[in-house]
This record gives structure tokens, C-alpha cells and sequence, in this order.
């Protein structure tokens, strides 16, 4: 099972009460279940507004089923920022 990084920014960071925690997972998919088995307060209703890039790359519209992780990656969770 691959480990990966999930780094939280901005509101998912307040929300997880961390930056940054290391997970087993294969899937996007399964990284999001983990967190949210991990944090299951805050943090479940804010990823679901975010967005997601995995090692650099933007998921978009894909399946979070389907986006598959690489031992050593990262998941940034971006929240909707304000601003320009």
C-alpha cells in the first residue's frame, strides 16, 4: 500500500488541526476515507468543497475513485480561497 503525504491548507488546516499526516492508501479515494475517519468533525464538510492536486497535478472532475496515489506522493487539499 502506497504511503502518501496529505497536506491541509488554509480552512481544511484549521479544520484537521494539522498541516501535513502521512496515510496508507492506493486511491484518492481511500486517502479522503482515511482522513475522514481520522478528523471526523470539521474537516468531513470542508473537503467537500475542495479541490485537489496529487503530486502537482489537479484531480478536476475525476473520480476520486479512479485518480490513483504513488508511494512518496502528495495530496494538497485546497479549500476555496477569497481574494484575487
Amino acid at each position: 500500500m502506497p504511503k502518501v503525504t496529505v497536506r491541509y491548507w488554509a480552512a481544511a488546516k484549521a479544520a484537521a488541526g494539522i498541516a501535513e499526516e502521512l496515510f496508507d492508501a492506493a486511491t484518492l479515494a481511500e486517502a479522503l476515507d482515511a482522513a475522514r475517519e481520522r478528523h471526523p468533525g470539521e474537516l468531513v464538510p470542508v473537503l467537500r468543497r475542495c479541490s485537489f492536486l496529487v503530486d502537482g497535478d489537479p484531480v478536476g472532475t475525476r473520480g476520486h475513485e479512479t485518480v490513483r496515489l504513488a508511494d512518496g506522493g502528495t495530496v494538497e487539499v485546497l479549500p476555496p480561497f477569497a481574494g484575487g
